[in-house]
């Protein structure tokens, strides 16, 4: 007499349906908003003008005197002495002269 038993779990599509649910929650909840937040700075980077406030990431406020491909020179203090070239990289938040 020949019987087949099968156990109780879960075959090998459960298994691939089960991983595949975690991948999917992984890319939602790690990958997606590194990626949104990429192109925010992009975007950030992209608008950068002559004469607008920055901070960088080091914490110091100061006014873009020159914009090159991948290097900004920024003015800090009052003095208008201390020039600092810099990566666009380095900048966290732009205000327009105009916005309050």
């Amino acid at each position: 007499m020949l019987t087949a038993s099968v156990s109780g779990g879960v075959g090998i599509a459960g298994w691939i349906i089960y991983f595949a649910i975690i991948i999917g929650a992984m890319y939602f909840i790690l990958f997606r908003p590194q990626k949104k937040q990429q192109k925010e700075q992009e975007r950030l980077l992209s608008s950068l003008e002559i004469g607008d406030y920055v901070l960088t990431s080091s914490g110091f406020y100061g006014v873009l005197i020159d914009i090159t491909e991948d290097t900004v020179i920024v003015e800090f203090g009052q003095n208008k002495n201390c020039r600092i070239p810099m990566q666009k990289s380095a900048i966290v938040q732009v205000e327009k002269p105009g916005q309050e």
